[in-house]
């Protein structure tokens, strides 16, 4: 299969033919009352790759710059040398064993197997493999007092380099793939499962988005459930009526600074879209809560006041007198996604998602493995939804396969 990762151009003609060999999904679906899983299903469905590679294939702007922004990044290259593996992973504030490696891993596992879905350049499935499988064999314990962070932002990458890989590339083997599932939920999951309503919001947020993804990957309806019910009823500064603490927008960690702001929101949002992969719409909680918070933390970072009132959180820990103004202008690689789906897809206005949006085009790698990055390559949708077009989740498809 031709390399595409060179040359000037993006002459994507092997893509039709690409498409044509990626298999159905590989999972067996156990008989239920529950909707079998979509697969792939997470940030990425087999719908969405088909239109990205459609709009490469034409030279289409912008996913032609966004696709550049990832395939000169660092972590994408087909021959990047492992960080890792560790027997145990642990951080701490301001350092901690193997956790900087874990995430540079992560990110190349998750980047080369885009790449590989994007352009049918099987050194970059190999590599994806290649870390999976090297940090499946080797990973027992996720440790630290910041564990709940490290094993939901770190194992956040792997879970969505995994679920791409096994759905797209039948050379992974049934063995290897358990032996992720048994990482995933043995070693990520434990320190997830209970969430985080002790810290801030954005603790939250990196449970919520690996639980959800970790029970799509392993078929797990009760666990992925649990995430939905705690994004609703959570207990913790996450849930979205905690974060998003009201309608104008305002944000659990507004007081606190930006960067966390804009972390929390994008954590919540990434548990949306693998819901909304699912069939289930969190985006249109409480009134359009999580929009709310969006339009707040993108106007105040253009540059424009926002109104704010004092805050207790849910713990009694963390109380803001006033808005943060650290880390003011520094947009996060969050908005393209949110922007995409409120406006395009849902027809719901979003102005200053769109400016926050506009203004990073095209939106790069994320700090460190906070978020997944590269949304105008990979969240962009057509400008236009036809009349009538449904803007309800997609319908969860049966699954089909061999039983991986």
């Amino acid at each position: 299969m031709a390399c595409l990762c060179r040359g000037a151009g993006l002459i994507l003609a092997i893509l039709p033919a690409f498409a044509a060999t990626i298999p159905l999904s590989q999972a067996q679906a156990e008989p239920s009352a529950a909707p079998a899983f979509v697969h792939p299903g997470l940030l990425h469905t087999r719908a969405d790759l088909d239109r990205i590679r459609q709009r490469l294939a034409a030279g289409d702007e912008p996913w032609k710059s966004g696709f550049e922004r990832l395939r000169a990044d660092g972590p994408s290259r087909a021959n990047w040398k492992l960080r890792g593996p560790f027997d145990a992973v642990n951080r701490e504030f301001g350092g901690g064993r193997g956790n900087n490696e874990m995430i540079a891993d992560g990110n190349a596992a998750y980047q080369n197997a885009l790449l590989w879905a994007l352009t049918g350049d099987e050194a970059h499935a190999r590599k994806a493999v290649e870390i999976l499988d090297a940090w499946s064999g080797a990973l027992k314990r996720m440790e630290g007092h910041d564990v709940q962070l490290s094993a939901g932002l770190n194992g956040f990458k792997f879970v969505n380099a995994a679920e791409l890989i096994r759905h797209t590339y039948p050379a992974w083997s049934a063995e290897r793939v358990a032996r992720c599932q048994r990482m995933l939920r043995d070693v990520i999951y434990p320190p997830l499962k209970d969430f985080a309503p002790f810290a801030n919001g954005n603790w939250d947020g990196a449970c919520m988005k690996t639980v959800l993804a970790i029970g799509v990957f392993c078929d797990d309806r009760a666990m992925f459930d649990s995430a939905v019910d705690y994004f609703r009823r959570g207990a913790g500064n996450g849930r979205l009526t905690h974060y998003v603490i009201n309608p104008a927008g305002q944000c659990q960690e507004s007081g606190r600074d930006q960067q966390h702001a804009q972390l929390g929101l994008g954590l919540l949002a990434e548990t949306c879209e693998i819901a909304w992969s699912q069939g289930i719409d969190l985006y249109a909680e409480a009134d359009h809560r999580l929009l709310q918070g969006f339009e707040y933390a993108a106007r105040y970072n253009l540059g424009e006041e926002v109104p704010f009132v004092a805050t207790v959180d849910v713990t009694g820990k963390y109380r803001h007198k006033r808005i943060s103004d650290e880390g003011r202008g520094a947009l996060r690689p969050i908005y393209e996604m949110v922007w995409n789906h409120y406006e395009r897809r849902a027809g719901v206005p979003a102005p200053f998602t769109r400016r926050a949006a506009e203004k990073i085009r095209p939106e790069g790698p994320a700090f460190t493995a906070d978020h997944p990055g590269f949304g105008t390559l990979m969240f962009t949708l057509p400008e236009r939804i036809s009349p009538g077009t449904s803007v309800a989740p997609p319908a969860p498809a049966p699954l089909s396969g061999d039983g991986k």
